[in-house]
């Protein structure tokens, strides 16, 4: 059916065109034709007739230079296309028949791919196949069916409108695209429709704009809702192509909907024993609307708990937060009523005639009862006791109660951190406080207690503290003294009338009103001739000085004894000896010297003291011949031993080795006497009469060299060199070790010691001990003897 449904386009359509083409060749003149279609340009060939006359070639013109073919054509044979009446390229796609002009298309040719083709035709001679005239184009195009459905490229979509919109509000508008020719034909002439979501939705059918279909849309009830757009085309009309996209539309959020509390009533609790801050219970309003429109504020209206009780918001929660405000008392009042009111932030002007846009409940508070401590009539006490005053003195009275219903007697307690001196006592039952001795205010004016009461007759009570400021009235029990105990300097040159003093006094009493300090000199000095005092009657007083001629050599400190009075309650006295130091000063009073002095000697020494020095002389210079005489006397050391090696040259190896021929534990080397080895030590007590040479048989020994040789050489030549200190050189050598039952094996032990000690199990140790066990067992042979 599809196929001869193309055939009879594709003859209407070749039909169609090659009737447009005669209209237009017969409308048009001779000279129009041959400028409207392609032609070919005309080569004149101009030939020599043998009678000279000139032939001109006529011109040739193309059928047409634009030929159409319909798209998407599978019949058995090759579509036609047109004729022309050259020569035609060939190609892959189009043929032509080089003899008829005809062209062909060889396989299916999609518009949506390309839409028109543009050919090359060229007339050339059969026989010699040259161009008779330059190559021409036209063009094929191909013609439009609609064999594309619509598709709308950018879903899915997704849209938002608010709630509660008018009906007609638009939402979004959608776009298919269809790939088919839209100048030809309803191929591509687009209708859109819905086909789910009404009747909540509509769509405008040319311009694709979805807009609302109903009132009153509430996104509390359903928010989001799925719409299913077709877009169809040939005009929406039958036989045309569709295509779906899917648009989620989703309702937006406003404030709609007022605060709600879910009971008219909420009943809470609290304990008496509460502070203030603490959290009492918590209430919220529902609001079903989102973000800022979901938002409610609390506060409270009225109620007789205005004063105990405030109310906060959790920012996170949106919940209502009831704190205590003030300490409430069960004994008191044991119920509270709060009138508490939530609005909404933001309120939508749209939606007023709605109602308001708050609510309110009503919030109980009943009070609990509790073990609360006793509680003092005054949050501090200050009381006053006089310095002095005997122990057992009465400072005043604390007094507490239990404000529990039960109303349990009270029991005092003076905390012993708080008055570590125990200055004061406390009547446990009365809470009477009183001193223990007397205090002094001098020492410490304010004593600040603490005072504990708990309730008697119960295991564990809560106990309260009150303090208690406790302050120490003066009594006029210090006398006076000088506010400062500096000396005074005075020159030896002063003139009489001079100041050189102007005296104050404190008194660690608290100084009364109009009390002032009273100076005099002391009776035993009133009428002496150096200094006079004047009391200057504003607590102080000028020292000054009534003669001439002081002299430090005569007297270079004078004391002067002042009397000062406080002329208080009862009056306190004392004397204060003030310190005068003479100086010596220049002319203009400035002072040179105050230390104690003898610038000039007196004239004349006596005998006596001239003799002690004398005396002292000579000593000294006894001291010193002493001195050097024992220096010259000191002895000189017998070898003069280089500075740095002082020290007697005993080497001794701790090495338990094999015997006299194991020299492999330590370098035999070391064992000469570093001092002699390169030389001879001159002896200091003796004058040598020769100096003996290094003897023929003496030369440096080697490291592996026998031990019992080396000793009896080095002993032999001790003993024949003159030149040799007058001691042995002691040196040890083998020692055997700790715990060894042979003992040292020294050299010195074994001239000068007499042992009882059997040596016969030298024998048996072998030929290195043999040379040990003949001295050793001569020596016993010859005791037998004898």
């Amino acid at each position: 059916m599809w196929e001869g449904l193309r055939l009879r386009v594709l003859l209407l359509c070749l039909g169609a065109v090659l009737w447009s083409s005669a209209v237009a060749a017969r409308s048009r003149g001779p000279q129009d034709r041959g400028h409207r279609h392609h032609h070919p340009s005309i080569y004149r060939h101009r030939e020599r007739h043998k009678e000279g006359q000139v032939l001109h070639r006529s011109k040739r013109g193309w059928v047409w230079n634009q030929f159409f073919v319909i798209e998407e054509y599978t019949g058995p044979d090759p579509v036609l296309v047109g004729r022309v009446s050259l020569d035609l390229y060939s190609g892959t796609i189009f043929v032509i028949d080089d003899k008829t002009g005809n062209i062909h298309a060889t396989k299916t040719l999609d518009r949506e791919e390309q839409a028109e083709y543009t050919l090359t035709a060229q007339a050339v001679a059969r026989d010699t196949n040259k161009p008779l005239e330059p190559p021409s184009e036209f063009i094929v195009k191909v013609q439009d069916i609609n064999d594309n459905p619509p598709v709308f490229l950018h879903g899915p979509y997704y849209a938002n409108v608010a709630e509660m919109s008018n009906v007609g509000t638009s939402v979004i508008q959608v776009t298919a695209s269809d790939a088919d020719d839209p100048t030809y034909g309803n191929s591509a002439k687009l209708v859109y429709s819905i086909l789910q979501g009404q009747p909540y939705f509509s769509i405008e059918p040319h311009s694709g704009i979805i807009r609302t279909a109903l009132p009153n849309m509430d996104r509390e009830a359903k928010q989001e809702y799925d719409v299913v757009i077709q877009a169809k085309d040939m005009g929406g009309h039958m036989g045309g192509l569709s295509g779906t996209a899917q648009v989620k539309i989703t309702l937006t959020d406003v404030n709609d909907n007022p605060p709600k509390f879910a009971q008219g009533v909420y009943a809470m609790s609290i304990s008496e024993d509460k502070v203030p801050g603490e959290e009492v219970g918590r209430l919220k309003a529902r609001d079903p609307d989102q973000a800022e429109n979901g938002m409610v504020d609390y506060n409270v209206l009225e109620g007789d708990g205005m004063n105990f009780f405030e109310i906060s918001k959790d920012s996170e929660t949106q919940e209502a937060v009831v704190k205590l405000k003030k300490p409430v008392d069960f004994e008191t009042k044991r119920s509270y009523t709060l009138k508490v009111e939530a609005t909404n932030s933001h309120i939508d002007p749209r939606f007023l005639s709605w109602g308001p846009f708050k609510d309110t409940t009503i919030v109980k508070i009943s009070v609990e009862d509790a073990d609360e401590p006793p509680t003092f009539m005054a949050p501090s006490y200050n009381f006053e006791v006089e310095e002095n005053a005997p122990g057992g003195t009465l400072v005043g009275r604390v007094h507490a109660r239990d404000t529990d219903i039960a109303n349990n007697p009270i029991r005092y307690l003076i905390p012993r951190y708080t008055d570590l001196e125990e200055f004061f006592t406390i009547s446990p039952e009365d809470g009477m406080i009183k001193t223990t001795r007397q205090l002094d205010r001098e020492s410490q004016a304010w004593h600040n207690i603490s005072v504990s009461a708990t309730e008697t007759g119960r295991a564990f009570s809560l106990f309260s503290m009150v303090r208690v400021n406790i302050k120490v009235k003066d009594v006029n029990d210090n006398a006076p003294e000088f506010a400062t105990q500096e000396e005074v300097f005075m020159c030896e040159n002063v003139s009489p009338g001079t100041i050189i003093k102007t005296v104050s006094a404190v008194d660690k009493d608290e100084m009364a009103h109009r009390q002032h300090f009273h100076f005099s000199l002391a009776p035993k000095v009133a009428n002496n001739l150096n200094f006079s005092l004047k009391d200057n009657r504003d607590s102080t007083a000028n020292i000054m000085v009534i003669r001439r001629g002081f002299s430090r050599v005569v007297q270079d400190i004078y004391e002067l004894p002042i009397e000062i009075n406080d002329n208080g309650i009862p009056p306190m006295s004392s004397t204060n000896t003030l310190l005068i130091r003479l100086c010596s000063c220049d002319s203009k009073g400035t002072f040179l010297s105050c230390n104690v002095e003898h610038l000039v000697l007196p004239a004349g020494l006596s005998t006596g003291a001239l003799i002690a020095i004398l005396a002292c002389i000579v000593i000294l210079l006894a001291i010193v011949v002493l001195f050097v005489a024992l220096r010259r006397q000191k002895k000189e050391p017998l070898i003069v031993f280089e500075e740095e090696d002082i020290r007697e040259n005993i080497i001794t190896y701790d090495d338990e080795g094999g015997g006299e021929e194991d020299t492999e534990a330590f370098d035999i080397a070391t064992l000469q006497n570093p001092d002699g080895a390169n030389g001879f030590l001159p002896r200091k007590d003796i004058k040598p009469e020769l100096q003996c040479s290094l003897r023929p048989g003496m030369r440096p020994v080697a490291n592996s060299v026998d031990v019992d040789d080396f000793i009896k050489t080095r002993i032999s030549d001790a003993d024949n060199d003159p030149t040799a200190p007058p001691y042995d050189s002691i040196q040890v050598y083998g020692y055997e070790g700790r715990g060894s039952i042979a003992g040292s094996l020294s050299s010195l032990e074994s001239v000068t010691t007499d042992s009882d000690l059997d040596y016969d199990y030298l024998q048996s140790w072998g030929p290195r001990f043999k040379r040990l066990a003949d001295l050793y067992g001569t020596k016993d042979s010859a005791d037998d003897n004898s």
